[in-house]
Parts: structure tokens; C-alpha cells; sequence
């Protein structure tokens, strides 16, 4: 049985980058968060990442989520970007590593993750 190793080395870097000084009104993807999911077990199936605005459902009511979006995994890292952010808010991410590809964070029989998770902030 493989344990759930936290992704210790999650790098959220929420990066809204913003167009300063623009004559232009900024477009909706002008806004982007930029998440990068280091230190992975291996390079099998995708990383699943979940953007929530608010604390209600994070890190693991994916339901409640803002956005969703998933990465190919390289050398054992990914990267998420979620495009279309409001500007001046506060996000939260969680990341799961779906090793099979199955589209859900699988469990055991006492409902502990079998796959990689992390979160932003260390949740829990």
C-alpha cells in the first residue's frame, strides 16, 4: 500500500498578472494564476488542480470550486494556470496527482487519499 505523500513541494504561485498602465480595457484573460506542482512520484496520468474563491468546500469539495483545470505531468512536475481571474480577490488551490487517470482522487477503505495531494497554505 503506497501512502498519500503530501506534494510538500507545491508551489502555488499565485501570480495575477495584471496589465498596468494599459490604454486598453484589460480582457477577462489578462488575469491569470499561475500554479506549479513540483516534486510528483512519477510522471503517470495528470495532475487535477481546483481553484476556489472562498474557504467554503476547500481543499475537498471540488463541487464548490471556482475553476478547474489539469496538466500533463513532465519530470515530475505540472503546471496549472486558470485564466480569466478577477483581479484583487484571494484564491485557494488544491491539487491532486490522478496516477491512473480516472478523474477522482482515489481513496482506501478508511477514506485516506491513495494519490499525491497538496493544497495552498497547507491545508489539510
Amino acid at each position: 500500500m503506497r501512502s498519500a505523500r503530501p506534494l510538500f513541494l507545491l508551489l502555488v504561485a499565485l501570480l495575477v498578472a495584471t496589465v498596468w498602465g494599459s490604454q486598453q480595457p484589460q480582457s477577462p484573460t489578462t488575469n491569470i494564476i499561475h500554479v506549479q506542482i513540483d516534486g510528483l512520484r512519477n510522471d503517470k496520468g495528470k495532475v487535477v488542480c481546483s481553484l476556489y474563491a472562498s474557504a467554503d468546500g476547500f481543499p475537498k469539495d471540488a463541487d464548490k470550486a471556482k475553476a478547474h483545470t489539469s496538466a500533463a505531468i513532465t519530470d515530475k512536475r505540472a503546471v496549472c494556470d486558470f485564466a480569466g481571474i478577477a483581479p484583487n480577490a484571494t484564491y485557494a488551490v488544491s491539487v491532486f496527482h490522478d496516477e491512473n487517470a480516472n478523474g477522482k482522487l482515489d481513496t482506501n477503505f478508511m477514506g485516506m487519499p491513495r494519490e499525491g495531494v497538496g493544497a495552498s497554505n497547507g491545508a489539510k
